[in-house]
């Protein structure tokens, strides 16, 4: 009733947009355990980090995959490394043409994402919260591609080939994509494989 009554005061359509964004969002997704099936480096390809307007907790990142159906979970930066101090504001979240999944269940594509734009930010338990990026920064450096399975549903990801950028194991453990081998476990989602412009059709579509 209160968001309601928020969008019946509300005159501003920045004020809309952000309440439809909160309320369209779920309260959780449902996580899974993938199997690491290859590891292959792939070369110079450009990843884009995702700086967002809020401070991210221990467990928490974006969920991110070369195709719709698998969406792996990407950890943020809070977590120092030897080579950078903690940003916990950010996910290097991969490829610029990886999916994400936004607060709408829609998908979009990582180099679509601009500030000003919300994204879904979900935690290893699966809960959801929404934010709003301050910062898209795009560069080039070397990746790898991550093939992955869960349950039937085979997808893969690529992110940049850097200690920094961090999976999650289902006991809550961080591993990074430089320590990841084959058959270890990371938490990813099952989404609609079918999309047209990003949104959940009943079609049918091969991708790898």
């Amino acid at each position: 009733v209160g968001s309601e009554m928020c969008i019946r005061d509300s005159e501003e359509p920045e004020q809309l947009s952000l309440i439809l964004d909160y309320l369209k969002a779920p309260d959780r997704v449902e996580l899974g355990e993938a199997e690491v099936l290859e590891l292959t480096d792939v070369g110079l390809g450009d990843r884009a980090c995702i700086d967002t307007i809020s401070i991210l907790r221990f467990g928490e990142g974006m969920l991110v995959g070369n195709t719709a159906s698998l969406l792996a979970l990407i950890h943020n930066e809070s977590v120092s490394s030897s080579f950078t101090s903690p940003r916990p504001f950010r996910v290097n979240a991969g490829a610029i043409h990886s999916y994400t999944l936004m607060p709408d269940g829609s998908t979009s594509y990582l180099s679509e994402l601009e500030c000003g734009k919300r994204i879904m930010v979900v935690s290893m338990d699966g809960r959801v919260r929404v934010t709003a990026i301050g910062r898209v920064k795009i560069e080039r450096r070397p990746m790898k591609l991550v093939k992955l399975k869960l349950g039937e549903r085979l997808g893969s990801v690529t992110v940049q080939n850097a200690e920094t950028i961090r999976f999650i194991k289902p006991d809550g453990e961080l591993i990074s994509v430089t320590d990841l081998r084959i058959g270890d476990k990371i938490l990813a989602h099952e989404s609609a494989p079918a999309r047209h412009f990003g949104k959940p059709i009943d079609e049918f579509v091969v991708e790898r």
